[in-house]
């Protein structure tokens, strides 16, 4: 008998007996999210309940190395790369708002001037190199995201090949507009309709140095709950607020008191729960 042709048969013996490989489903060619509009934008539930984006303060930043962010218990994120604020969060924002208009992957020209203007910022040389800067953070950010429901895994991007809050970006000077392209992988993060529609108005509305009422108002959407409540010690790890409590207290005060100016929540107060565990409380808008 020929062994040629003996391993052959055996090779195709095996192929055929193998069970088959599970279906993954590939990432759309385009991100459709239900309810979003011109007026809002989109951030995944698991991202904006996190502490990716935090109110921290501009100068010396924390660097994270394989860092477990602050989030729910059903989402373990864990996160490489400079602690991100606010403003990065709405330069983030506007970006993905602008790249899932495309087909996912595609390169998106993104003018710098309009984008600045987009997220209320002024033009100028100072906030051109803040910008630049921030598209360095956004394109080095490295994140594993891994969600369970009811015990068992549902999903998990990030861990056999990298994910970034920005693909690749590319400057151009003379046409002064970068050139972005979003992993299509972020798909999985929206599907479902797990996102937090941010009223984007209300947002530039947000009076400049109240960054902690921008972090509430993304928690805030998050949930369709129209009483909300969160652990004051929860809160303050999210947030990534290293002052004393008795000053979270006052920074978080003036942050629900900003919601309520610009019509986020209403009636936003601490108080206790019935374990006794001071909680914040407010009711969405």
């Amino acid at each position: 008998m020929n062994s040629r042709g003996s391993l052959s048969d055996r090779v195709e013996q095996l192929r055929k007996s193998a069970p088959p490989r599970p279906a993954v489903a590939p990432p759309p060619s385009l991100l459709f999210l239900p309810g979003l509009n011109e007026f809002c934008r989109a951030m995944p539930n698991h991202i904006a309940r996190s502490s990716l984006f935090a109110p921290v303060a501009r100068g010396g930043k924390k660097m994270h190395k394989e860092t477990v962010l602050v989030s729910r218990k059903d989402a373990v994120l864990t996160f490489w790369g400079e602690q991100l604020d606010e403003a990065q969060a709405d330069v983030w924002m506007q970006l993905m708002h602008e790249a899932i208009k495309a087909p996912l992957g595609d390169a998106v020209p993104i003018n710098r001037a309009r984008l600045l203007r987009a997220i209320g910022r002024q033009t100028g040389n100072y906030e051109y190199q803040w910008l630049h800067r921030t598209m360095k953070a956004l394109s080095f950010a490295m994140l594993i995201v891994e969600v369970t429901k009811d015990g068992r895994p549902k999903l998990e991007v990030g861990r056999a090949e990298s994910l970034h809050l920005i693909d690749k970006f590319m400057y151009d000077p003379e046409r002064e507009s970068y050139t972005v392209r979003i992993d299509p992988r972020w798909c999985f993060l929206y599907r479902n309709r797990e996102y937090a529609l941010i009223d984007w108005e209300k947002r530039l509305r947000i009076r400049k140095g109240q960054d902690m009422a921008k972090a509430l108002q993304r928690l805030v959407a998050t949930s369709s709950e129209s009483v909300q409540r969160f652990q004051l010690v929860w809160l303050k790890n999210r947030f990534q607020y290293s002052s004393p409590m008795r000053k979270f207290r006052t920074s978080l005060d003036a942050a629900m008191q900003e919601l309520e100016r610009v019509e986020v929540i209403a009636a936003g107060r601490v108080e206790l729960s019935t374990k006794g565990i001071e909680q914040a409380v407010w009711t969405r808008l």
